[in-house]
């Protein structure tokens, strides 16, 4: 009899909704029927409302299960599920479920399909191939690769990585650091996590190969301390990568070394921002730091160190393998490659959406999303994070790009989008935006620390409808303080979120909407 193969994964949001019991069940119930399969715990393909997603190898290709219960179990036996069996959870072939086939995925091609600690299932799909051909070239030449795909930082800056890395290269010392920044802390956001759970050696790819373009010998994951299952996963993936000459002093018998540890943070989220970062990672508070210097020249203990969020740096092994222009034919003017989208909030299908640059929000909200989770109507979209604005339907067609988001005042950060329907008060949601970064600031800098409070206080009159049009006023010009005289973007960008509540829904704080017809 012939060994099955069927996957369960090992996700987060899997496990969260109750993964390791219906593999034990499956387990379990294979082994009273006298049948024999592998059981291999993959990762998730990001269509978190089919959790736990089971899926079987057959002849055809991979057939998907979900969402399974432990209860599911004997009854998907029953109907010869692990030869592609009609049952009401089957979704036929994974590959041609809608969601996932409309998508390009480029960084999570292999997200889903492997066990994300196997070397063989890695290089059985291109795992490597970017980091074997990095070692045949000279650090410049990786570098111009890097500049020539359009690749910019996708936790939010949207600065061009290349200049980056050739800022670091070009600096002379005796030792240099790459930090991967995996400090996920954005509203809706899960694609680091995802990566560092189901795809790890892309990640250590990434960081090995951006170590050999700029001479850094050591590299550092900064990860937050929420995700226990991911820091697991790495360190795990790190032994292996080591054992097999992936890692180490002579990396694939290069001659060439770079070694990599994790470290967990507290819990700040303005430890985000790099420098802050550079101040937890060295056992300091997390407070950021004037710059100049720049942490590409004085960074890690004084030293230059390359700064990359975890899916720029998983983006560069498939740049490396398949060169520049394949990656930089992806996406719309400066906005090159693709971004993995995170749909969140009051949204029915909720999940990750990987598709290039140009995309519109209309599109992710209703051809992948399926429209609100409640079924009322969508009312505002925050994209970018806790310190994104939100968007009314009137900006839901414009092509999801660096500078048509910037042009209106928007942020396309690291690709989070929370959805409200009409039950939503922006004025609430304004206020949460002040008083997440007086709680959240590092208080350094006074825009940020006092201004934010401030902020609070100033909602709650204009809510309260105290002397409400001189409030308005005093917001708009407090929030223009925060932008412009703030120290990083924790205070710099709060006001997005307030502003663009107040512009597009000014009827949630009592203002009155002038009637346009009658002007």
């Amino acid at each position: 009899m012939s060994t099955i193969t069927v996957y369960v994964p090992r996700d987060s949001a899997a496990l969260a909704a109750g993964a390791d019991r219906v593999a034990r069940c499956i387990a379990k119930e294979a082994a009273a029927r006298g049948l024999m399969l592998e059981l291999v715990r993959n990762g998730s393909r990001g269509m978190f409302w089919l959790e736990p997603l089971v899926e079987v190898n057959t002849p055809s290709g991979r057939i998907a299960y979900g969402p399974v219960t432990p209860d599911d179990v004997a009854g998907l036996f029953d109907a010869g599920f692990l030869t592609g069996g009609k049952h009401p959870l089957a979704l036929g072939l994974t590959e041609d479920i809608p969601y996932l086939k409309k998508q390009e995925r480029l960084t999570f091609a292999r997200m889903g399909i492997t066990d994300p600690v196997s070397l063989t299932d890695y290089q059985a799909y291109e795992g490597f191939a970017g980091l074997r051909r990095a070692l045949a070239l000279a650090p410049e030449e990786i570098v111009q690769q890097v500049l020539d795909s359009g690749l910019r930082g996708r936790g939010g800056a949207a600065f061009p990585a290349g200049i980056k890395w050739k800022t670091v290269l070009g600096t002379a010392a005796a030792q240099k650091y790459i930090v991967c920044n995996a400090d996920e802390g954005d509203s809706g956001t899960y694609s680091d996590r995802m990566t560092m759970e189901g795809d790890p050696f892309m990640l250590i790819e990434g960081m090995t190969i951006a170590g050999l373009a700029t001479g850094a010998t050591q590299g550092y994951i900064y990860v937050r301390s929420e995700y226990p299952h991911a820091i697991a996963t790495l360190n795990e993936a790190i032994r292996i990568a080591e054992a097999a000459g992936f890692l180490g002093d002579n990396i694939l018998r290069s001659g060439k070394r770079f070694s990599l540890a994790v470290r967990k943070g507290a819990g700040s989220y303005v430890c985000g921002e790099e420098t802050a970062l550079l101040e937890s990672l060295e056992g300091k508070r997390g407070i950021v730091r004037a710059k100049p210097p720049l942490p590409a020249i004085e960074g890690l203990f004084g030293q230059p160190t390359l700064i990359n969020n975890v899916i720029t740096l998983a983006s560069v092994p498939l740049i490396l393998a398949r060169g520049a222009a394949f990656y930089r034919d992806y996406g719309v003017g400066r906005s090159r490659g693709t971004l993995p989208m995170q749909l969140a909030g009051n949204i029915k299908y909720g999940g990750l959406v990987e598709k290039a640059f140009g995309v519109t929000l209309r599109e992710l909200l209703y051809d992948y999303g399926g429209g609100s989770a409640s079924g009322r109507p969508i009312k505002a979209v925050q994209v970018g994070g806790p310190l994104g604005a939100y968007l009314p339907e009137s900006q839901w067609d414009l092509p999801l790009d660096y500078e048509a988001y910037a042009a209106v005042g928007g942020t396309v950060g690291h690709g989070g989008i929370v959805v409200h329907d009409d039950t939503a008060d922006l004025s609430k949601l304004a206020r949460y935006a002040m008083e997440f970064c007086a709680l959240e600031s590092c208080g350094k800098c006074t825009p940020c620390r006092i201004g934010s409070t401030r902020g609070v206080e100033v909602i709650d009159k204009i809510r309260n409808n105290q002397n409400r049009p001189q409030q308005v006023i005093l917001l708009r010009d407090l929030c223009n303080t925060m932008v412009h005289g703030s120290l990083c973007a924790m205070g710099g960008m709060t006001p997005f979120p307030v502003l663009s509540a107040l512009d597009h829904f000014p009827q949630d704080f009592g203002l009155v909407v002038p009637d346009r017809e009658a002007a």
